[in-house]
């Protein structure tokens, strides 16, 4: 009985490990495109456009510390304290889900992010979410938080055809990702939950302008140096 128990448990064990797609590369390789990348793409083809991608590669130290911190603050606020899945953020989301008994909030670190991106669909579907979960944790422990983190800013999409902070920067300020002030920088982070309805350029509506307002105050009490407005 314990014999076969334990070959049970190996046999699930061995399942787990060759279905997890091989990261190790990303240690040192940085993704061509994505998963939201191709998407994007089909999409504009299917209405007989041409894509036109905007996505430039900039290492983690070549972003703003603004725009890193306050990616952070909007998206995940307990990134350097949880393993790639911040369970208590899992379970508040799951609960409001059954309230409004539809799928409304994920609660998705910005690891499990990460791996939506690279190899997942936006499929909201049990599966998926649980692929998500066992990927993000495989992320963590082969690439470390910094890395992860370097991916997140460079592959997120911040609007039609523009990928990664980098694109975005020139696309709505015309400067480099290293050069964002920090009224910049969190307007590029209100727009990540919908960067198509919210331009980062653009003049915020009230929901939006009272975003930008709290991620500012938090950024300021967070100890990075902000300049004061004028």
């Amino acid at each position: 009985m314990v014999g076969a128990v334990l070959a049970s448990v190996a046999v699930a064990i061995a399942c787990y490990a060759a279905w997890l797609p091989d990261v190790s590369g990303l240690k040192s390789s940085n993704p061509m495109t994505t998963q939201y990348v191709g998407i994007y793409v089909k999409r504009m083809l299917r209405k007989g456009d041409r894509p036109s991608v905007a996505m430039t590669w900039v290492p983690l130290d070549r972003i703003s510390p603004y725009l890193r911190h306050v990616v952070l603050i909007a998206e995940d606020d307990r990134f350097y304290r949880h393993k790639g899945v911040d369970w208590e953020s899992f379970e508040d989301a799951l609960r409001y889900n059954l309230r409004k008994q539809r799928l409304v909030r994920g609660g998705s670190t910005i690891t499990q992010q990460v791996a939506r991106n690279l190899f997942l669909s936006p499929s909201k579907s049990p599966a998926r979410k649980l692929k998500e979960v066992l990927i993000a944790r495989h992320l963590e422990r082969t690439l470390g938080k910094d890395r992860v983190l370097e991916i997140y800013l460079n592959v997120a999409e911040w609007g039609e055809g523009v990928f990664g902070a980098e694109a975005a920067s020139r696309t709505y300020f015309s400067k480099h990702a290293a050069d964002l002030s920090p009224e910049e920088a969190v307007a590029l982070a209100a727009a990540l939950p919908s960067p198509y309805e919210r331009r980062p350029d653009a003049p915020p509506t009230e929901v939006v302008r009272k975003l930008r307002d709290l991620y500012m105050e938090r950024l300021r009490k967070s100890g990075l140096v902000v300049p004061e407005e004028p």
